[in-house]
């Protein structure tokens, strides 16, 4: 007891007699316990933070011990949300700490769960799971404190809705994608092998089609008719090889089909290498020699060394015989009518990795290129940037110091904070928070939650009962939900259908976009709660009242705002974000009919179902349907 008296003492000194309240009453949740979340929690419990929920997908890996100071080698293969609570509590044991082993993305973590937390922190390490959390802490009104690092280099941003830009503010660089040719014909790089197979062997023999993979780009396969046929009828014949996995050959037919069959097809096609070295073919027999597996183990266990094309082939053919027994359990242990079982890459596991480094160097052996260790490997095929400690203890320590300014609700005093070691002038600078965008597909919308009467309402009694009746909304709306148009002028045979059986459910977002081509509204986004059966309307908002007008032939007053009209740009110049309007027309895919913009998911996908108007494009712009010509008014 005089420990815990000592410590708030403590804490009431350094943080003040005002804050140190508000730092013990504070239920704050923490999304990922990894590099940064290790560290971020060290600082919570220790600054007194009344209750922390860390959630948290992944399991502890052996590589994730030497930044990741609260796991331990016993811990490998555990949850890091509930190790990393254990761990955190002996800190200080007057935290209530609470551990979700789950995706964050999980449909039990709904809006109003994070209404329930007085601020979120993000020490997540990939795009998607940010953009969710940005979208959920801006639906709920919550505060969040996002944060990254990448190498030597962090970033602390304090996101309020209203105040300060989001995370969607500012467009982010989105994972590169290559040309599938390049990739299965004429690979110039390591990247380029490892990528095929990761991406086209592996998911061929033991996964989905390689066109499921956002990594193959085929938007140049028009370009190259007669060798994508070639290449489908290549991916048909492995097909009919992987029905002899588990057997004796298998290894052999497989590396004799992609490393020698299909080289010897390449090597054919004399116009390919007038200008590059044409690739050589192997020999499976006479490179391939008979080894223990004290040898195999002692190759697998020198990852950091490049490997002979003798040790590749072992690997190869060894972590072949590894993913065939596993697919086989796999195959006895489903059920009769459950869908087909699939092995898929992970950077963690060590039988895709070791299939993907033998593969890869495999194939870069026949093109002449740089072979890589299964170490370099890991980091290309898992898009991993190294880690540094010393980078994620300084920006979890700006997060908390960030956070004492979120609790006494000085948002304009907080600050965007960018570690950078190697500039010229301070290790850490830092800035006053941006402006929302007023073009941010995401934070710019108006949102509102609905209550909705799954057993009766029907999209009608959305679009004329809420929508146009309530809400003054006109005939040029658009109703999306995701990627998947429900509704606009010219689709308008879901009507009668309830929400529930257009699969719309609980926590849903629903997207609106008023499409008026004089005065349109902002987007607005609804998000979907499920209201008991009554005699009431079968919809209703829960947060905006509806302002009807007094005459019964007047349009009612809406409470959606009108957007802002951008004002007219010059091509190719700023539209004042510091992006150029022709880059935006070519991501948002101006050029076509009512072209599709970021959904409220932060989905970029180019969705032929869904339509939203694109930001930052002129309202003098006129958009041709039938050739996707751009007509500029001059007056």
């Amino acid at each position: 007891m005089a420990s815990v008296k000592k410590r708030d003492a403590f804490n009431a000194q350094s943080l003040g007699v005002n804050l140190n309240p508000k730092v013990k009453e504070a239920r704050v949740l923490m999304v990922g316990a990894g590099g940064i979340g290790c560290e971020l929690l060290k600082n919570l419990v220790l600054a007194g933070f009344g209750e922390v929920h860390i959630v948290d997908l992944d399991t502890i890996d052996l590589s994730n011990l030497n930044r990741q100071f609260l796991f331990r080698h016993e811990h490998i293969k555990k949850s890091k949300a509930l190790v990393a609570k254990e761990a955190a509590h002996k800190f200080n044991p007057n935290v209530k700490l609470e551990a979700h082993h789950a995706n964050i993305k999980d449909p039990h973590f709904n809006v109003d769960w994070f209404k329930g937390f007085t601020m979120v922190f993000n020490a997540l390490d990939n795009l998607e799971a940010r953009r969710h959390v940005n979208k959920m802490c801006l639906a709920a009104d919550v505060p969040l404190i996002e944060s990254g690092t990448t190498g030597f280099n962090g970033q602390v941003q304090v996101i309020k809705k209203g105040v300060t830009a989001c995370y969607d503010c500012t467009p982010k660089e989105t994972p590169k994608s290559f040309p599938v040719c390049t990739i299965r014909s004429t690979p110039s790089q390591p990247i380029h092998c490892i990528v095929w197979a990761k991406s086209y062997l592996l998911s061929e023999i033991f996964g989905a089609s390689e066109d499921e993979s956002p990594e193959m780009d085929h938007s140049e396969d028009s370009e190259n008719a007669k060798e994508i046929e070639k290449l489908r009828q290549e991916a048909q014949a492995l097909k009919q090889i992987r029905e002899s996995m588990g057997t004796e050959s298998f290894p052999q037919l497989l590396f004799d089909k992609v490393f020698k069959d299909d080289v010897v097809r390449l090597r054919s096609m004399e116009e390919m290498w007038k200008t590059r070295r044409p690739p050589e073919p192997l020999e499976f027999k006479s490179t391939a020699q008979p080894a223990s597996r004290e040898a195999v183990e002692k190759t697998l266990r020198d990852g950091q060394r490049v490997w002979n094309i003798n040790e590749n082939i072992l690997v190869f053919r060894d972590s072949l015989e590894r993913l065939s027994k596993r697919m086989a359990e796999m195959k006895s242990s489903s059920k009769g009518d459950a869908a087909e079982p699939t092995i898929t890459f992970d950077k963690d596991d060590e039988d895709t990795l070791d299939f993907v480094t033998a593969s890869a160097n495999l194939r870069s052996v026949v093109f002449g290129i740089e072979t890589k260790s299964r170490f370099d490997i890991k980091q290309m095929a898992g898009n991993i940037i190294p880690a540094i400690a010393t980078t994620n203890a300084i920006v979890a320590g700006l997060c908390v110091l960030q956070s004492f300014k979120v609790l006494r609700g000085e948002f304009t005093s907080t600050k965007e904070v960018f570690l950078s070691p190697f500039a010229a002038e301070r290790l850490l600078a830092s800035s006053r928070p941006r402006d929302p965008n007023p073009d941010c597909p995401v934070c710019s919308v108006a949102q509102t939650r609905v209550l909705v009467d799954m057993s009766r309402a029907t999209l009608e009694d959305l679009v004329e009962g809420f929508l146009k009746l309530e809400l003054g909304y006109g005939e040029e709306i658009v109703v999306n939900h995701g990627d998947n148009l429900l509704y606009d002028q010219d689709e308008t045979e879901n009507l009668a259908r309830k929400l529930s059986e257009l699969g719309i459910q609980a926590d849903s977002f629903l997207t609106i976009v008023d499409e008026d081509d004089d005065n349109p509204r902002v987007n607005l986004v609804l998000n979907v709660q499920e209201a008991t059966a009554s005699d009431d309307k079968p919809i209703k908002s829960l947060d905006i009242g509806a302002k009807q007008a007094s005459d019964a032939l007047s349009a009612p007053a809406s409470p959606i705002p009108r957007r802002k009209r951008s004002l007219p740009q010059t091509n190719g110049h700023s539209n004042g974000n510091g992006v150029s309007t022709s880059s935006i027309a070519h991501e948002n895919g101006a050029g076509k009919k009512r072209a599709a913009g970021e959904a409220f998911d932060g989905d970029t996908s180019n969705s032929k179902r869904s339509k939203l108007v694109p930001n930052g494009i002129d309202d003098d712009v006129i958009v041709l349907d039938d050739d996707g010509a751009i007509l500029i008014d001059d007056d």
